[in-house]
């Protein structure tokens, strides 16, 4: 590698590769593909090309993949600007930058990241991503409608979008479709848009900076703290169904739904808050419900004879609504039982961790903020944040976190040196990805320190580590290695099921065998089930941080739109 680079020698590298890369796709010349990506290059593809989310490893998959994709990059270009140059540790030097292109139907981004092998410069990951449909454009920016009268119908017809839940995901999924001129319903369970954040228990704060959650269309106030208060995020999350304006029913509820594969119709029955059942019959079911789905709610034998509070952590309001110096139990080290143990503990409670196995604990600031660095108050425009964060394939992400992971523990050492004395049991993910593919790939077993790790390294917040519960007393919890602690509250914190099952429960059966396993990673290292199509025609879901569901919403929404206009087989 040259000892200097230069932004100028960078683009020139970037520019010979993209034009060798165009005349070997047009030759159809599969050795010639291959000698342009490292041995542990990858391409990722967001609709570009296979209208999917599909990753490819290695020179082989990814040659094949390209020249067997249903579409063609057309009209490669870098984008103005030239590219930037990192220097990635235990990597070396990489040259990064955005590409244009089209394909017959669409407008169309690329990110592209080369690396050096000491010969030549070769593609590290290449990212295609599908921006715009031709002729379908999102109708804002230079694309705002001009019609006058634009509001939300109270009374729609039946919707072509039938989205049921109104947290981040199925209002960011409503504003994108109507975007793009999809007439969508959204439904929501509680009497008002944001009640899913605005009745959990009063401490809660968003676990990463605001800059990193900006909603499509509407960003967050510059005057809001870094991090927005669970009240703050349910007003906003109102107003935005609101002022884009959203077609939303509050006091809502989905009693049945069943699919007719001849129509291609869904015929959902949903009664309202008067009591009355809608029939409706939309194409598209969409299922944004939350993350994960159902809480696991282990059986614990004598339950019947505690005489205390006996509650799951999603039914917690808070420690308000209970007297001062109880002693409580809370069971889990995940982060909701973080959040209750630390509202519970700073009301005067006296409270027990019962850790189970190890949990994965960084630091708010500065660990987690190093894994959203690329967002920042004054920094690059969320759409380039966005597809250079999506550019990382997750195997790839898996070994970028590793050394990222070490480099947080040595900053928080003084933090992790005070829960291990505390007999707190920690890790730092299965192969030391850390806490962020944890969550990918589990869902939990992580905390993101806003405090109660400071409780339970200064010993106000007790651990309980390596056991369970063997048994309740009318006055006692007992453990499995004998030990008896009396209690007046035990708080289960003990995760969720998988998603499968909360399709279960609303679609039955069928559907939620057709659609399998949700979350957790494929074969190819993609997201299962999620923001793509599933096994069940016209049933999707979405789910995720803001963070995610502002990228991911549009490319749910231009899938929806493609089939509408049977641009997709």
């Amino acid at each position: 590698m040259m000892d200097t680079l230069s932004v100028a020698t960078g683009q020139k590298v970037a520019a010979e590769w993209l034009g060798d890369f165009a005349s070997a796709l047009e030759a159809r010349d599969a050795e010639a593909v291959r000698k342009l990506f490292l041995p542990d290059g990858h391409w990722r593809d967001i609709l570009a090309l296979t209208w999917d989310l599909r990753t490819f490893s290695g020179p082989d998959r990814i040659a094949a993949g390209l020249l067997e994709a249903a579409r063609t990059p057309l009209n490669l270009a870098l984008e103005d600007g030239g590219p930037q140059i990192y220097e990635r540790r235990n990597w070396g030097r990489t040259i990064e930058t955005f590409v244009t292109f089209e394909t017959d139907y669409a407008w169309c981004r690329a990110h592209l990241r080369l690396l050096s092998d000491g010969e030549r410069w070769r593609a590290w990951t290449l990212c295609t991503s599908m921006e715009q449909l031709k002729g379908f454009e999102e109708r804002a920016g230079h694309h705002r409608p001009t019609e006058v009268g634009q509001g939300a119908e109270s009374e729609p017809r039946d919707p072509r979008v039938l989205v049921i839940g109104a947290g981040q995901a199925g209002l960011t999924v409503a504003a994108r479709l109507g975007r793009l001129n999809v007439d969508t319903l959204v439904i929501e369970r509680e009497a008002r848009v944001g009640d899913n954040w605005r009745n959990r228990y009063q401490s809660l704060v968003l676990h990463n900076q605001v800059w990193a959650n900006h909603l499509p269309y509407l960003p967050f106030p510059s005057s809001w703290p870094v991090y927005i208060t669970k009240d703050q995020l349910a007003d906003w999350l109102e107003t935005y169904a609101s002022i884009l304006p959203l077609n939303v029913w509050t006091s809502a509820e989905v009693l049945d739904a069943a699919y007719d594969e001849r129509q291609g119709l869904w015929t959902v029955r949903v009664r309202r808050e008067d009591g009355t059942v809608r029939t409706l019959r939309p194409r598209h079911l969409v299922q944004a419900t939350g993350v994960f789905g159902v809480p696991d709610r282990p059986e614990i034998r004598g339950a019947e004879d505690f005489r205390g509070v006996l509650t799951h952590a999603t039914e917690y309001r808070g420690a308000a609504e209970h007297e001062k110096g109880l002693r409580v139990l809370v069971v889990g080290s995940g982060s909701s039982a973080h959040d209750v143990a630390q509202d519970l503990c700073e009301a005067g409670a006296h409270v027990t961790m019962l850790q189970r196995s190890s949990t994965c604990v960084v630091s708010v600031d500065p660990g987690a903020a190093r894994a959203y660095s690329i967002y920042a108050e004054d920094g690059i425009p969320l759409r380039d944040a966005d597809l250079i964060n999506n550019a990382f394939p997750f195997p790839l992400l898996a070994e970028l976190h590793k050394e990222m992971t070490r480099r947080i523990a040595d900053m928080d050492a003084a933090l992790l040196d005070g829960l291990r004395r505390a007999g707190f049991a920690l890790d730092f993910g299965e192969d030391g990805s850390g806490f962020l593919m944890k969550y990918h790939r589990h869902g939990g077993g992580y905390y993101i320190n806003v405090g109660c790790s400071d409780l339970i390294a200064a010993g106000r917040v007790r651990v309980k580590q390596g056991v369970e519960i063997e048994r309740l007393t009318a006055d006692s919890a007992v453990f499995t290695d004998g030990d008896r602690l009396e209690v007046d509250m035990v708080v289960v914190a003990t995760g969720y099921q998988n998603m499968s099952e909360s399709i279960r429960m609303l679609l039955g059966d069928e559907v939620a065998d057709r659609v399998g396993p949700v979350w957790g990673l494929d074969a190819e290292g993609e997201v299962r089930a999620m923001w793509r199509r599933t096994g069940q025609p016209g049933f999707w879901l979405a789910g995720g941080s803001l963070q995610q569901c502002r990228p991911y919403s549009k490319y749910l929404a231009l899938q929806i739109k493609g089939e509408e206009e049977r641009l997709i087989g």
